[in-house]
């Protein structure tokens, strides 16, 4: 009974009688019955045959599973990769057809578009794109970004490219006029690299050197101003409670009229606006580069181009070397080496391969079967690297021809002017922006510019409107540091205290340290205060001199003063109101101005001995004169790396005051007052007499050795 009750246990006594035996991958197993595929006696074959080899199958297919796995016989990431290549290229097939039912701007079709097209979802409101953003890819990915993880010589906010000039002429130039003249430069101007030859940079705008002017980054954090009693009834107040203020007001302006003026929107016009957008969405569509000869070699450009955009970028520059040389005919093979070559330049910080770079752009460019699209990429990108490496009237006929063969592009037009003012020739951007403001009325960076034009003819009242126009227009190129700076400065003119507002936007959008603090061309993190003591400074050797020589300094200037008084040259940088203020330097950028010292050779003989007052390459020492009735405007210098000394020589009793943010002092013969001129002051002279003092510009005491010697001129 219980051997037929059983007939499984006696199989399995039977099995473990055979010896074990270890297969090829080590695995042991054992030979049985059960081994073949039988399924216990013979009687049981027929009832558990369809189960037995259901079983037998999944085992296999498990086991067969785990020996792929294990002894890695297919390359799993290659087929990952072909799977994500075939379905982007689909997907790109797809977007293709799909591209005109755009609804939401975003370059492509997806369950959003779907969503507006079948009414239950709204159409988002598409804002004005730049000229940037209608490049294509391959034209976006060229740019050339700083990296992070650079090293950086200085830890500054921004930093003013400056060439090796000659200091002579300097003798009329005062630094607080550069501010004055700053207006951004075009994009991608980057300060990865120098110029093979500085001396090539023209002098631009109202006579500051095309390399002195560059972006504005993040400025010093200052602690929070605290409230104060500001002279005649001037608008100052905290950041903080200006932006906390200006929310409410906007919350309870949307409250009280958003819902009142809104109107309903029938299903007409909704449907109207729908069509509209999408025919304007089919409109925008990617730049074409490739040509028909182009695109019977894409694969072979699109893996060159795969290298490129993976970092691989020798590898890349070989690959379009190669396709230039076999098919020398194509635009987009030779386009595509000036984008390895650029891309290049940026990585070895070369201007070699910069220039090697800006010959291919334009031999892509001359192709005669280039594609309009190419074209203008090409240009363009290589008059942005010719104004980068300085050659400033070369990019001006890179940009010109652009212009003849696009004459409708207002984007380009508004690059031509800017390239203009870069060369110094306001006249000719004026003429540019006033013919694209004829065609474009509502371009915001077309106003700020022009604005910023009638500014420097002294046409204040004129120029405030297109300066405010252009920034509240919010258009890529008008958020810049430099036209807060000069609306600001041309409402304070006509005494206006919304300049302050202005200001304040300027700071709230990062580039003024404050309201009061609102130099552009700063290094993170050094101390913020209007006025020092010079103990504070850390400069009282210095200062002891000065103050014990004074006389001697009073003497050697006027003696310039009787004998050549042509050595003191008005201040010519419209900073005065009325009056007249004459200036005769000594050195200028850390150099001597020419034969100066010669009127004074005891007072360089006295200074020689001080670099922190010499070196400063971002600063003056000067004689200053100012004769009776001179009012000279609020204003800020250009750098929060100096601190700036005035060593009264001959003062008038009464009359005389300097105002620093809210306080307002009084020089006094003999005596050394210290001030950051990056912070707004105002001078006026009501006095009787002329008033004679002595300037010193300083280094900020906490910029280290390497910072003073690296750091460029201003």
């Amino acid at each position: 009974m219980t051997q037929r009750k059983n007939p499984k246990l006696h199989s399995k006594k039977e099995g473990k009688a055979v010896p074990p035996v270890e297969s090829k991958n080590g695995k042991r197993t054992e030979i049985g019955r059960g081994a073949a595929g039988g399924g216990g006696d013979a009687g049981g074959g027929s009832k558990y045959s369809m189960l037995t080899w259901f079983v037998v199958l999944a085992l296999l297919g498990v086991w067969s599973s785990v020996a792929v796995v294990y002894f890695d016989m297919v390359d799993y990431d290659s087929v990952i990769a072909r799977a994500q290549e075939f379905r982007v290229n689909f997907s790109q097939v797809l977007q293709g057809k799909l591209m005109a039912y755009d609804t939401d701007g975003d370059g492509d079709f997806d369950v959003e578009d779907a969503k507006v097209l079948l009414g239950l979802k709204e159409a988002k409101t598409w804002k004005k794109m730049s000229s940037e953003k209608t490049e294509s890819v391959e034209t976006k990915t060229e740019s050339m970004v700083k990296k992070s993880d650079e090293p950086q010589i200085v830890e500054t906010t921004e930093e003013p490219k400056t060439s090796e000039a000659t200091t002579e002429g300097f003798e009329s130039e005062d630094v607080d006029s550069d501010i004055q003249a700053a207006v951004p430069l075009p994009p991608l101007a980057e300060d990865n690299f120098v110029p093979d030859d500085p001396r090539e940079s023209a002098h631009f705008y109202d006579g500051e050197e095309a390399d002195d002017i560059d972006t504005t980054g993040a400025l010093v954090k200052e602690p929070e101003p605290q409230e104060t009693v500001v002279e005649s009834g001037q608008y100052v107040t905290s950041s903080k409670i200006t932006q906390e203020e200006e929310l409410i007001v906007k919350s309870e302006e949307n409250r009280s009229e958003g819902p009142a003026e809104e109107p309903k929107e029938t299903e007409n016009d909704s449907a109207v606006n729908q069509m509209d957008k999408l025919a304007e969405t089919a409109k925008k569509k990617k730049p074409k580069l490739l040509n028909k000869f182009d695109k019977t070699i894409k694969a072979e450009m699109d893996a060159a181009e795969k290298l490129r955009k993976k970092g691989k970028v020798e590898e890349a520059l070989k690959a379009f070397e190669s396709l230039v040389q076999k098919y020398p005919q194509s635009p987009r093979a030779r386009y595509g080496k000036a984008q390895c070559e650029d891309d290049l330049a940026e990585k070895l910080r070369s201007n070699d391969l910069l220039q090697r770079c800006i010959n291919t752009y334009r031999e892509a460019a001359d192709l005669p079967d280039a594609t309009k699209d190419l074209l203008r990429a090409a240009m363009k990108r290589r008059a942005e690297r010719q104004q980068f490496l300085g050659r400033m009237r070369s990019s001006l006929v890179t940009l010109q021809k652009l212009v003849e063969i696009f004459p409708d592009d207002i984007a380009l037009k508004n690059d031509l002017g800017v390239a203009h003012l870069l060369l110094g020739d306001n006249k000719g951007a004026k003429k540019v922006y006033e013919e694209v403001l004829a065609i474009a009325p509502s371009d915001g960076f077309a106003k700020v510019h022009y604005g910023f034009i009638l500014k420097s003819e002294n046409k204040i009242a004129e120029s405030i409107p297109y300066l405010r126009e252009g920034l509240e227009s919010g258009e890529p190129g008008t958020d810049d540091g430099r036209f807060y700076f000069h609306l600001g400065d041309a409402l304070q003119r006509i005494g206006d205290d919304s300049a302050y507002h202005w200001y304040e936007l300027g700071h709230k959008h990062g580039h003024f340290a404050s309201v009061w603090q609102r130099s552009l061309y700063n290094v993170k993190g050094l101390k913020a205060q209007p006025w020092w003591t010079p103990k504070e400074t850390g400069y009282t050797d210095l200062v002891k001199m000065l103050e014990r020589n004074w006389k001697t300094f009073r003497d050697e200037a006027l003696a310039v003063m009787d004998q050549e008084t042509g050595r003191f040259v008005p201040e010519e940088e419209n900073l005065r109101e009325k009056g007249e203020w004459g200036q005769f330097t000594l050195w200028q950028q850390g150099r001597k101005v020419g034969n100066a010292c010669q009127g004074a050779p005891k007072t360089c003989a006295l200074l020689e001995r001080f670099p922190e007052a010499t070196g400063c390459k971002r600063g003056q020492i000067k004689f200053s004169v100012m004769q009776p009735g001179t009012h000279v405007w609020p204003h800020t210098g250009p750098t929060n790396c100096r601190l700036r000394m005035h060593l009264g020589l001959v003062i008038p009793k009464h009359g005389c005051r300097i105002r620093c943010t809210n306080q307002t002092r009084e020089w006094e013969e003999g005596k050394v007052l210290i001030f950051d001129d990056s912070f707004e002051h105002e001078v006026w002279q009501d006095a009787n007499s002329y008033r004679l003092i002595f300037i010193v510009d300083v280094w900020h005491p906490e910029l280290t050795p390497y910072q003073r010697q690296t750091l460029s001129p201003i």
